[in-house]
């Protein structure tokens, strides 16, 4: 990474400026301004998220923000109402009232001396998600987007529900969600009216898993705000971009393929994270691709950005299984449009225990084929080498080596290929199944096989069998029935060596990427009806002749002293007496001191995945949060703690929130919710 402290614009930074809202509400924003913008007014970027512009992101804002106002661009970083120091309370993601919030903010920018009229809106997760939410409103003012890792369907594909299933990141996310929600504004910027409005905050957010498990099958709740669900109301440019480790790279291939405006898609082996700080590397120089943007839609400036290919995405090459590698061999690929004719989806029939050679088994079946079966029944071990749904590659959070997960799993492998295979864009699975139990859930890996017999998870998919024929209206199996399902798989675009193989693992469980059905399921699988799909892509020379991306620039970030160690880990603990197995995730970063304004602060998070044997309903999910900011003046903390656990018919929560202020308690809420399965 270079740091770049030379630019053509000198840039002065404003602490705080709030922006009325139509009901009268201010949101807080920090503004970069290019020198001599009052006088020549310039385009400005909106970045609008509830992660404290003050403190919490002030290292990334600036070295994001300072490096594109010092090339001619107003950026405005605005906490969202009920964060940071704007006022409020948040009470939910995607709110209705959250994206009217923005198009306030983005007139009240156009309407600035400094500005130009024309806004763009860039962000990462919730900033990328809102970007297009916001974009769908149509205002006037916005003229591009640049959407980061984010998801155009708030239920199937995001952090809650995957194919009908409950991810282990719908807790996580709502932990970090309750840690931030009931943090104070700063006295520094809001005055003495701190304290209350912190009180507002703390009485007032909620308990959002709450909300999110009432919601289990798609609904209007997760639709209202789905792009998906409207693709013609976007109207403006949008450049989308994802990691291939995280865990929204579908959306980009949607984007691309339902939007009808000007539009890009970049994807790259990152995790959760900007591409310039990306890891897995390689890291690229997006923030002079960012500028390349913004000049060709902001500025009318022919840079050649919309003359490259559509999709520019990163093949990968097979990587000997690590959950914590730093970078991912491979190369990089462009097509034209998206879906791409150059991509041909081939169909490879399976056997028992094997995966057939293209166009084998197009011949009617006789019966005796029609009838063997193969039956899997997985251990609640399955999934302990799965990493985290959204990987931000800061801890050991990728997947690691899958032999022991094929252990309980029903595995199908390929022949030792004879000429490399090269796949992108989004493998299938095509079963015909039928199940002992009425509720049950299957997951779906692809695998690279080393000779030497190391297994590489490459991609996989989820299917809550309830879920089978809709996500909006759920069906239990009958038992023994024969059913016809199909499991997508999350995209991707890797390169298969000569020597290599392909391997498909079924389980019934995958835990805890994925909460565990009500009990064990025996699935049977009839492999002369099912089948393998995979988008084969054949190497182009056009690929060698793309533009290479620049080095990863930046600008400096924040001074910080260090004042507690951080760690950062994944722990697998086996209690062999107890038969209890918990996974400990580790995300502490210490305390450390922004010396710019003087405040010490204080994050940890901790989470505990654990079962007990074969108890489909002992799993249990723990998360404890400690977050702290402290100056001469002032000194608070909060401590958040939340445990989800099962019956076979029920959802059980149990949150606790309290808050102290100089070490004493000023707040204390607990909450305690049963919440009926719905299918899940």
């Amino acid at each position: 990474m270079e740091t770049v402290t030379s630019y053509p614009y000198e840039v002065r930074i404003i602490e705080n400026a709030f922006i009325t809202m139509r009901d009268g509400a201010r949101l807080a924003a920090r503004i970069w301004l290019p020198e001599g913008a009052e006088d020549s007014p310039l385009p400005a970027i909106m970045e609008y998220i509830p992660y404290r512009k003050r403190d919490l992101t002030r290292g990334r804002d600036a070295t994001n923000h300072t490096y594109m106002a010092g090339h001619g661009y107003v950026c405005v970083r605005v906490d969202m109402r009920g964060s940071g120091d704007s006022d409020g309370t948040v009470v939910d993601e995607y709110t209705q009232q959250e994206q009217e919030d923005a198009v306030d903010a983005i007139a009240w920018i156009a309407k600035q001396p400094w500005c130009d009229g024309n806004v763009g809106m860039m962000g990462i997760s919730w900033g990328g998600f809102n970007s297009l939410q916001v974009a769908a409103k149509q205002p006037p003012e916005l003229k591009a987007i640049i959407s980061v890792c984010s998801s155009d369907d708030l239920y199937a594909d995001n952090m809650h529900y995957m194919g009908g299933c409950l991810l282990g990141d719908n807790l996580s996310e709502a932990t970090v969600m309750f840690a931030f929600n009931s943090l104070p504004p700063d006295p520094e910027i809001v005055g003495d009216r701190w304290r209350d409005m912190w009180l507002e905050r703390l009485k007032g957010s909620g308990l959002w898993l709450d909300s999110w498990l009432s919601h289990q099958r798609r609904s209007e709740y997760w639709s209202k705000s789905s792009l998906c669900e409207h693709y013609d109301a976007i109207q403006c440019p949008v450049f989308a971009v994802g990691g291939w480790a995280d865990g929204f790279t579908n959306t980009v291939f949607r984007l691309l393929e339902h939007l009808d405006v000007p539009r890009i898609g970049l994807i790259g082996p990152w995790g959760h994270k900007y591409p310039h700080q990306g890891i897995p590397g390689p890291a690229i120089g997006f923030l002079q691709e960012t500028l390349r943007w913004w000049d060709y839609w902001l500025k009318g400036k022919d840079t050649g950005i919309m003359d490259e290919p559509m999709l520019r995405a990163w093949l990968q090459d097979y990587v000997p299984p690590d959950n914590a590698y730093e970078d991912r061999p491979g190369r990089w690929i462009g097509e034209e449009q998206w879906p791409s004719p150059n991509i041909e989806q081939r169909r490879y029939p399976l056997g028992p225990h094997r995966i057939g050679q293209e166009g084998e088994n197009d011949t009617p079946l006789d019966d005796q084929a029609d009838e063997i079966s193969l039956t899997v029944s997985s251990p609640l071990s399955v999934g302990q080498s799965a990493g985290k749904w959204c990987s931000y590659a800061a801890t050991p959070d990728l997947p690691g080596d899958q032999r022991e997960e094929d252990g309980g799993s029903l595995v199908f492998r390929g022949p030792i290929l004879d000429e490399p295979l090269e796949i992108a864009g989004r493998p299938e699975l095509e079963f015909e199944l039928s199940a002992d139990k009425p509720q049950a859930m299957v997951a779906v890996r692809l695998s690279d096989v080393a000779p030497d017999g190391k297994s590489t998870r490459i991609t996989y998919g989820l299917l809550n069998l309830s879920h089978r024929d809709s996500d909006a209206h759920p069906e239990p199996l009958e038992p023994g029935r024969r059913y016809r399902v199909r499991v997508p798989l999350n995209g991707i675009a890797h390169h298969f060596r000569a020597g290599h193989q392909l391997r498909v693992s079924v389980s019934t469980s995958y835990w805890p990427l994925a909460w565990a059905p009500p009990e064990p399921v025996e699935l049977t699988i009839y492999p002369a009806r099912s089948a393998l799909h995979l988008p084969v892509r054949p190497t182009r020379a056009e690929d060698a002749k793309l533009r290479p991306f620049g080095e990863p620039e930046e600008a400096p970030t924040v001074e910080t002293t260090r004042l507690e160690p951080s760690e950062h880990n994944w722990l697998l603990h086996r209690d062999l007496a107890r038969k209890q197995s918990t996974m400990e995730v580790v995300n502490d970063q210490g305390g450390f001191r922004l010396d710019e304004i003087g405040t010490e602060i204080r994050r940890s998070t901790r989470e505990w995945y654990s079962y007990v044997d074969d108890d489909f309903t002992s799993v249990r999910g723990e998360t404890y949060t400690e977050r702290g900011f402290k100056r001469d003046d002032w000194d608070i903390e909060v401590i958040t703690r939340t445990v989800l656990t099962c019956t076979r018919t029920d959802f059980e929560v149990h949150a606790e929130l309290d808050a102290y202020e100089d070490g004493y308690r000023i707040y204390s809420e607990n909450w305690e919710r049963t919440i009926p399965r719905d299918h899940m």
